[in-house]
Parts: structure tokens; C-alpha cells; sequence
């Protein structure tokens, strides 16, 4: 965990917001990786998910948060996949027919019904986080009813390559808890390279965080808290990040 924190910062921020001790303790990085996607309308009990004619998640053929659309959109809402797509991670799966390995940003399928590429016969079973991220500065930060246990309802993860008190030289931010597969916000990279980080540099970042953001009714706090939520957050963790905290 020293060696998490001192060179992958940002995947040490968001490890230690995942559930409670007791919990951390027995789950795995990849059980959180693999997390399923959560929604109101189906994290509820048999009976009341009847009353509402299912859904597409599970036995039904209507999305309640975006009825007349084909698609789900229950959130996915592990807090450590953001930060390992900040980092560029890899992941490693076995199966029958062998070994693949591929970049975690290939694992998501963004559909909250299907949303990883694992089949039922295969198993996440390494990761591999590159030298070439090493030493980037991080920052995590997760917006939940209550200071511990809860699933975030958003989530911002941001890595930034930069020498103390120098510009960045690149840096990337990822969202997750607000759309079907946790992403990386495009236009972050070119907002912050070459940039001395300040307000207005953060401003511009969380907005375009907050434009990537597409919440619905899937949570108890309402989109529009949870999209301003991810403005917010995204700065103050951009202005961290930078400044070493």
C-alpha cells in the first residue's frame, strides 16, 4: 500500500473510499473493477420491481429513468476504475481459450444492463499499472450521502503529471457513478497540458467534466445536484492534485 501511495496517489484516494474497513479488508481491487451497475428501479425487492413491470436490466423492457429508449442506464458506481483509467491501467483475463490483456478502457461497454466484457467462464485476474504513470500527482474525490460505507452517486478521479510549482506537463480525469461505465473526460488532457494549474484552468476542466456527466434518476440525489456535484468536485480536485494534498 506504501508503494500505491507514494507512486500511484490517485488510485490511493480512491481505495481508501471503498465501503468500510471490514469490507476493504475482504474484497479485492478487480471485485471493485467488476462492480455491478445500480439503479433505483432495480435494487429493489421482487415485489416491487413486479409493480413496475420489471425493467431492461432484469426482466422487463422498459428503462424507467429513460422510458422509450432501448438501452439501460443504471450507473456504474465502483470508486477505483476511474483512477486506473486515469493511470492507463491494464487489465489481465483468463479463460478456457487462454490469456488476453487489454487497457481497462476497453473493459466498459457503457450499458448498464452488459457493462464489462467478461464472460462467464473468465476471470480478471491481474493489473498492471504502467512505469509510465508513476509519480503523478492524484486526487479523488467522491460525493456520498454518508462519510463511509455508501456507493458514490459521483465521483472524480484526476492524475496530473508535473514537477512542484511547474506546469503540467499532461494529466487526465475520469468520472464515474453518473453514467453507465466509469470515462475518461475527453479535452482534459489538451485543458491541462502545458498549463499553470489555477482556477480558471480547474473551471474550464470541471466543466468539461460535468458536460461528460450524464446522470439520471438511477440514485436518490437528483441529476442536476449530481452533474454540479462533478463540476465542483472536478475542480477542487484538479487544485489539489496540483498542489500536492
Amino acid at each position: 500500500m506504501k508503494i500505491i501511495r507514494r507512486n500511484y496517489r490517485v488510485l490511493h484516494d480512491a481505495v481508501v473510499t471503498v465501503a468500510s474497513p471490514i469490507l476493504r479488508n475482504m474484497g479485492t481491487l478487480g471485485g471493485n473493477i467488476c462492480l455491478d451497475t445500480r439503479c433505483v428501479w432495480y435494487n429493489q425487492s421482487l415485489q416491487w420491481r413486479r409493480s413496475c413491470n420489471f425493467c431492461i436490466k432484469k426482466d422487463g423492457e422498459l428503462c424507467h429513468v429513460a422510458p422509450g429508449g432501448t438501452r439501460c442506464w443504471a450507473a456504474f458506481s465502483g470508486d477505483t476504475a476511474p483512477a486506473l483509467l486515469c493511470l492507463d491501467a491494464e487489465l489481465e483475463i483468463v479463460g478456457p481459450i487462454g490469456v488476453r490483456r487489454e487497457p481497462i478502457s476497453d473493459f466498459y461497454t457503457n450499458a448498464g444492463d452488459a457493462h464489462i466484457r467478461l464472460d462467464p467462464n473468465e476471470m480478471l485476474t491481474r493489473i498492471f499499472l504502467p512505469e509510465s504513470s508513476s509519480g503523478w500527482k492524484g486526487k479523488y474525490l467522491k460525493l456520498r450521502v454518508r462519510g463511509s460505507i455508501d456507493y458514490p452517486l459521483a465521483g472524480v478521479a484526476v492524475a496530473l503529471k508535473q514537477k512542484d510549482g511547474g506546469p503540467a506537463e499532461t494529466g487526465r480525469v475520469a468520472i464515474t457513478a453518473v453514467n453507465p461505465a466509469p470515462i475518461l473526460v475527453k479535452g482534459a488532457d489538451h485543458a491541462l497540458a502545458g498549463k499553470q494549474i489555477d482556477e480558471h484552468v480547474a473551471a474550464v476542466v470541471g466543466e468539461l467534466a460535468a458536460r461528460t456527466a450524464k446522470p439520471l434518476t438511477t440514485s436518490a440525489l437528483t441529476p442536476e445536484y449530481r452533474r454540479e456535484m462533478v463540476r465542483v468536485f472536478t475542480k477542487r480536485a484538479v487544485l489539489a492534485a496540483a498542489k500536492g494534498n
